[in-house]
């Protein structure tokens, strides 16, 4: 530092050890911005949770609570005289049936058994005293059982379509697992027949511009399903469709209805006793069908019981890992069950 006074030493010393605390201050004011920054956006985050929250409450009250105390009777009727139910023999589709005659609806039952279906045909009408119609239809068969059901529907009005029927694998499998004449039986059924039975009722309902469509889907088609995909993937099919058609034919004023399904107590469940023992998780058909009908005209997309949407809450909350966890915990009890070998993912 030859040449340099003590002064100006001093100024040089004084000037590099300000830089350090310029860096600390300009550190501190950046750290401050973010904090700012992720404060608003906790904040934010906290508040969509609590709008979500008070939406799904809402929608609750909106469709178990308010309900109750109105006559829906008058409603379910103002559709039309007469409803289909498909897979309508057992479980969720003879529920429906049942539950939509005790508010009036004549009854139209399409199943595959001729027998089931004289049965069930003959309980509803004596026992709520309504008109009923049965029209045998093997719809695995694909669309050679279309003509059949569409002359047996001419100059019927139609108010509401409950598609229902569907299957399910003969145990969890993957996909490769199952077998080709399964794979077509869970296509035509699941998915075929829901869209031609909604190709044959749905231009009389426009032309009348009034009706209802429930497609009944499943919460499989929430998140992946594993060993369930083929099933899965149709009733993802279902919900999507519903959804779209609801789109394409609100201004027609027709509803338009997909019914995300949890376990309900149906043949399906027959091999789980865990599922079966479990009356909050696992609905009686008749229980779910009380509740579901009183959503129609109400909710577009609905698990149908409270229950189940507490279920359906919380599965679109969980992270696929868990939901892929869960349900491959199921499945491979399921094959235990059929004395096949457990799958890992």
């Amino acid at each position: 530092m030859e040449g340099l006074g003590f002064r100006e030493v001093m100024e040089t010393v004084n000037e590099v050890y300000k830089i350090p605390v310029m860096i600390s201050k300009r550190m501190f004011q950046l750290f401050s911005s973010h904090m700012e920054i992720l404060a608003v956006v906790g904040g934010c985050f906290i508040m969509w949770n609590i709008f979500s929250l008070l939406q799904f409450w809402y929608s609750m009250i909106q469709q178990y609570a308010i309900p109750c105390f109105l006559s829906r009777s008058k409603h379910i009727r103002q559709y039309g005289e007469w409803a289909i139910v498909t897979g309508a023999t057992g479980g969720i589709g003879k529920a429906y049936a049942e539950e939509l005659a005790s508010h009036g609806m004549n009854i139209i039952l399409v199943s595959r058994n001729p027998e089931k279906l004289k049965e069930v045909s003959e309980a509803i009408s004596t026992t709520y005293k309504v008109k009923t119609r049965f029209i045998v239809a093997d719809f695995s068969l694909g669309c050679e059982v279309y003509p059949h059901i569409k002359e047996a529907l001419k100059n019927l009005e139609v108010g509401i379509l409950v598609n229902n029927a569907g299957v399910f694998h003969d145990y969890p499998q993957i996909t490769t697992e199952v077998p080709e004449d399964k794979l077509w039986e869970i296509i035509n059924i699941n998915i075929g027949a829901a869209v031609m039975m909604v190709h044959i009722v749905l231009p009389g309902m426009v032309q009348r511009k009034r009706g209802a469509i429930v497609n009944v889907s499943s919460g499989t088609c929430c998140k992946p399903t594993p060993l369930m995909n083929v099933y899965a993937s149709s009733k993802s099919f279902m919900d999507s469709f519903s959804r779209a058609l609801q789109y394409e034919y609100a201004s027609k004023k027709i509803f338009i209805q997909s019914l995300v399904t949890y376990f309900v107590k149906t043949n399906i469940l027959e091999l789980s006793t865990f599922l079966k023992t479990k009356p909050l998780l696992v609905l009686e058909a008749k229980d779910y069908a009380r509740q579901a009908v009183r959503t129609i005209g109400i909710s577009r997309r609905t698990a149908g019981h409270l229950s189940h949407s507490i279920q359906m809450l919380l599965s679109n909350s969980f992270p696929e890992w868990l939901w892929v966890s869960i349900f491959t915990f199921i499945c491979n009890t399921l094959r235990v069950v059929r004395n096949r070998k457990p799958v890992k993912l």
